[in-house]
């Protein structure tokens, strides 16, 4: 007689095996890929690029779905009420994690709507400076910042963004007091720091780079263990002696929950797959962006640890969505 254990693995098994006709019966149909956000951001043009590559080995169509507006939360709705049927998919990005603890009011509870397939890709931030700031190093940079508080202003894309919660985290972890100013955008905020009205920003790597590289902008600190390969002479936030300055934008692939372990699997090994490609990776090294590639159960974990990591940023910065 078998044990409990083994009937319990028994009728797992057995679940996935009704589960898998009906993905497979599936194959050959679109499968769409809701990105939540305008075309041309970092969010779509990675998704193009694994829906390019994926296409092939599922044996289907990957089809892009911009659904904007909402700062996401009409992208992020439309796919949380989508069958759960492997068909529908959507990019999952940093944005998402700091909503689940900026917004308490979405439509959907962030932590259970969706399963993750795959984390496509990462980048660090980068603290970056007017070259005119008094500052060669972070250090250098913090001291300032105790020494004239409130006379340095920090730049954000908007409240309750990537970058400003980056601000607030490097004011928690160092002391550095820092007036943060918020603009409607990355363009808008990277004018005025070049034009002195804002002194520091704190941003993904491949948004600063040209201005880095052209003596506009000074970078002082990557975020994150390592240094970043476009930015060899630049020491980690690791060697700087912030370690909870680890930092990495990133996106990542998500289906609704519920859908068949056999789907995500097979999502999951096609993607990842593609991500291989030397062409596809070259795209995104490109970008500047390093791929990740993990399994479904990391990816789903990646984002619970993102969305607690910036829930508690938020709580303690005491930030409210505008």
């Amino acid at each position: 007689m078998p044990s409990l254990i083994s009937r319990r693995a028994m009728l797992a098994l057995a679940g996935t095996a009704c589960l898998a006709p009906a993905w497979a019966a599936a194959q050959g149909k679109p499968v769409t890929i809701i990105v939540p956000y305008a075309p041309g951001g970092s969010a779509d043009l990675v998704t193009r690029v694994i829906a390019q590559f994926a296409a092939p080995g599922l044996g289907s169509a990957l089809v892009v779905d911009n659904r904007t507006g909402g700062g996401g939360v009409v992208g992020w709705s439309a796919a949380a009420r989508a069958a759960p049927d492997g068909q529908t998919l959507l990019t999952v990005e940093l944005s998402y994690a700091i909503a689940a603890g900026l917004m308490p009011n979405l439509p959907f509870d962030p932590r259970k709507a969706f399963t993750q397939v795959t984390t496509v890709v990462k980048v660090p931030h980068v603290l970056v400076v007017n070259p005119q700031v008094q500052a060669r190093s972070v250090g250098e940079f913090i001291a300032l910042a105790r020494a004239q508080p409130g006379k340095l202003n920090y730049g954000s894309g908007g409240n309750g963004t990537n970058t400003h919660l980056a601000g607030e985290l490097f004011k928690s972890a160092t002391g550095a007091d820092l007036v943060h100013v918020p603009y409607k955008g990355a363009g808008a905020v990277l004018a005025d720091l070049m034009g002195n009205q804002v002194q520091a920003l704190i941003t993904s790597v491949p948004t600063a780079l040209p201005y880095i590289r052209s003596g506009k902008l000074r970078a002082l600190m990557v975020t994150g263990s390592e240094r970043n390969v476009t930015l060899p002479d630049v020491p980690c936030a690791k060697e700087a002696g912030i370690p909870a300055m680890d930092i990495d934008y990133w996106i990542g692939i998500g289906a609704p929950a519920g859908t068949p372990a056999a789907a995500v699997a097979r999502l999951n090994k096609e993607f990842n797959a593609a991500l291989a490609q030397p062409q596809a990776s070259r795209k995104m090294a490109e970008m500047g962006l390093s791929v990740v590639a993990n399994t479904p159960e990391q990816a789903t974990q990646w984002v619970q640890n993102e969305i607690q990591r910036w829930s508690a940023v938020i709580r303690q910065a005491g930030i409210k969505a505008d």
